[in-house]
C-alpha cells in the first residue's frame, strides 16, 4: 500500500529494519569512497584515537539510505528531499555492529505552491545493538498526496 502525504502523523515513529555491519563491507566502502586509514587498515587503525577500524559516516548514511528505502519510501510517494538540516555521526560504527533504523516525523505542511505535495520534516536515526545512537540526521522530504493520483 502506498502511503502518501496524509499517512503521515507528526510524532509517528517508522522503524526501517536493521544491517549488519561487516569489516569487509567497512573497507570496500572506504577503499571506492574515503580511504582514510582507519576505514581500510585494521593494524593503521589500532593507533589512531578511534583505537580500531571504523565505518566511514558516509557509509552508515548509505546504509540508512537503503534501510529507508526497502523499510518505507519505496511503498510511498516520495518526491525526493531538499536536503538536510543537521547530520551528525555521533558514534563510531565498528565491524559486526548492528544497526537499526528509525524515521520520526516531526512536522508536515502541505504546500501552499505545490498542493499535490506536502513536505515532511523528519528526524531519522541508526541506533546500534547497545542502543546507542550512531547517526542523527533531520532533515525534510516531498510526498505526493492522495489527489496526486488524480492530477
Amino acid at each position: 500500500m502506498t502511503k502518501y502525504f496524509e499517512d503521515f502523523a507528526v510524532g509517528e515513529v517508522i522503524d526501517l529494519g536493521s544491517v549488519e555491519v561487516t569489516e569487509a563491507a567497512i573497507i570496500e566502502f572506504a577503499m571506492a569512497f574515503d580511504p582514510q586509514p582507519f576505514h581500510i587498515d585494521p593494524e593503521a587503525a589500532m593507533d589512531t584515537p578511534f583505537g580500531g577500524l571504523i565505518a566511514s559516516g558516509w557509509h552508515t548514511c548509505a546504509l540508512f539510505m537503503r534501510l529507508m528505502c526497502d523499510g518505507m519510501l519505496n511503498d510511498s510517494s516520495s518526491q525526493g528531499s531538499s536536503g538536510m538540516e543537521e547530520l551528525r555521526w555521533l558514534k563510531p560504527v565498528r565491524p559486526g555492529d548492528t544497526l537499526t533504523g528509525h524515521y520520526t516525523v516531526l512536522d508536515a505542511q502541505r504546500s501552499s505552491t505545490k498542493p499535490h505535495r506536502g513536505t515532511i520534516k523528519f528526524r531519522s536515526e541508526m541506533l546500534n545493538q547497545d542502543d546507542e545512537i550512531v547517526l542523527r540526521m533531520i532533515g525534510r522530504g516531498q510526498y505526493g498526496t492522495r489527489d496526486t493520483v488524480e492530477a
